[in-house]
């Protein structure tokens, strides 16, 4: 299964630029220090994990808990007080300047009552959660996990009877720019994505207690004692001509990769990108018309027999 890994990281939401090291525990990635950048994404991002979570009704339509799991600042937290209003949501995250944003909006959105977080790393099976969940959200993060079966293992642990995982991960690379941009070579971020997945896959070895794995997630999902509900991709579609944010978070995320990235694309490549962020270039993402978002994200739903 293909990785998005261009700008997505999870921590929502959503992570996946492996190019920031940093001294945390989650895999040499500072989260904390990329906040602004998370919650940019997981905002441009919120309409497509709205769906996502009006279809998980059918799942699970009256959740006593919620638990989001590496929820980062809170953004799909919100998402899920949303659409679950009579449910309680517990954030999950071992950074905790992201626990202290997403507090912060759930009282800017008012369901700060039924609302609470939890400091744990993923990988420790969430630590002291006090009650087991109803519905359990992940998205982006599991593979920040060296172990990701015993990591699977711990989540269906702390489910209730009949209560459904939701693990969202893989999908298709998103697009922002049509392949021949009219300047530098055509296919550009087709070979950014290659350069990625390679240090997607040292970012993995790297992790403690890194163990191979196919990702063949329904199988996973049946391994850690759950039975396979149904998987589904969700599709955001911004097209051309993008809004300020949309262009901003594009140009944030081509940023990162170029500074992450930089060393292993050639330099052709790093003059394009190098045009590609001046804002004062025709040609870059800050002015040309034809900048686009799309992303394709895949759920995979485990229910816990009862």
């Amino acid at each position: 299964m293909a990785h998005d890994h261009d700008h997505q990281h999870g921590r929502e939401g959503g992570r996946r630029d492996h190019g920031h090291e940093h001294g945390h525990t989650h895999g040499h990635i500072d989260f904390a220090g990329m906040l602004p950048v998370l919650e940019q994404e997981a905002e441009l991002y919120s309409p497509m994990y709205a769906r996502v979570a009006a279809w998980l009704r059918e799942w699970r339509p009256d959740p006593g808990m919620i638990v989001d799991a590496g929820s980062g600042p809170g953004v799909i937290s919100g998402v899920l007080a949303e659409t679950f209003p009579g449910s309680r949501i517990v954030a999950v995250d071992g950074a905790k300047p992201l626990l202290d944003r997403a507090r912060e909006r759930a009282e800017r959105l008012g369901f700060a009552d039924r609302f609470s977080t939890l400091e744990a790393e993923l990988g420790s099976g969430l630590g002291d959660l006090e009650y087991p969940a109803d519905l359990l959200w992940a998205s982006g993060s599991l593979h920040h996990v060296g172990d990701q079966r015993a990591a699977l293992k711990g989540f269906a642990d702390r489910l209730a009877p009949g209560g459904a995982l939701a693990l969202m991960e893989g999908g298709l690379p998103s697009r922002h720019l049509p392949r021949d941009i009219g300047i530098g070579r055509p296919g550009l971020q087709a070979r950014m994505d290659a350069v990625q997945e390679e240090s997607f896959a040292r970012m993995r070895a790297g992790l403690p207690g890194a163990a191979e794995e196919t990702e063949d997630w329904p199988a996973l999902l049946t391994a850690a004692g759950l039975r396979h509900g149904a998987t589904r991709t969700f599709l955001l579609d911004l097209p051309a001509p993008l809004s300020g944010q949309g262009r901003a978070f594009v140009a944030t995320g081509l940023a990162h990769r170029r500074d992450g990235l930089g060393d292993s694309l050639d330099p052709e490549d790093l003059a394009t990108l190098d045009r590609l962020l001046d804002p004062r270039d025709e040609a870059g993402v800050h002015r040309r018309p034809d900048v686009f978002v799309l992303a394709a994200r895949t759920l995979y739903v485990g229910v816990k027999p009862r």
